[in-house]
């Protein structure tokens, strides 16, 4: 979405929470759902992320005041949600006894595919498959970067860290995608990684 329809989403929640609400969640429920589906390989689990994110969102809308909802950076507030929604997801799940935890089936989305990690749809499926391999502090990233297409200084603000921290993490997140990917059996020589629309080519001026 550009600044001026976020900025008028936002003048309408400012003016009526109730009545721009919807126009709110509209807007960016294609981004947390994305994100919390490659975060959590998980259709029913990213809808429960999803409809978490908008129900602590709404909440705290409700406390600010209109300049607070003016000068929301959208994204990368709902963002920060869902990523600590889904920390906290797997926090409870670590606690719980092995024998109780339940396999987190693999998915397959092509409503909201990942197609800024690879071109064509194999490619596209087997690099999805590995982002579950990556630790958290490089799934995260590159999650926002390449599958969301957050700017660098909007992953910074989700992950309250410096840009350059932000930056560094997406790349080492690139580099052990392509080693998982030139390490698999049946493996792609090249990952095909290209760029979301968004955001910048590796050797790219990036914002």
């Amino acid at each position: 979405m550009s600044l001026q329809g976020d900025a008028a989403v936002l003048d309408g929640l400012a003016d009526d929470l109730d009545i721009g609400y919807g126009a709110f969640v509209r807007a960016h429920a294609g981004a947390v759902y994305s994100a919390a589906l490659r975060l959590s390989r998980s259709r029913s689990e990213a809808d429960d992320l999803a409809q978490e994110t908008f129900v602590r969102a709404y909440r705290a809308l409700r406390r600010f005041d209109t300049e607070q909802v003016q000068s929301l950076e959208s994204r990368a507030w709902l963002l920060t949600i869902t990523v600590n929604l889904w920390r906290n997801h797997l926090r409870r799940a670590a606690r719980r006894p092995q024998n109780a935890r339940a396999a987190v089936p693999e998915v397959a989305d092509h409503r909201l595919g990942p197609e800024a990690m690879a071109e064509g749809g194999e490619d596209s499926r087997f690099l999805v498959g590995l982002l579950t391999e990556l630790p958290e502090h490089h799934r995260v990233p590159v999650v926002l970067r390449h599958v969301v297409g957050l700017s660098y200084a909007e992953i910074a603000s989700v992950l309250d860290c410096p840009v350059g921290t932000a930056k560094a993490n997406v790349a080492r997140a690139l580099d052990r995608l392509r080693a998982l990917a030139a390490a698999a059996p049946d493996g792609i020589a090249d990952t095909g990684l290209v760029c979301h629309p968004r955001s910048a080519c590796p050797g790219k001026e990036v914002r």
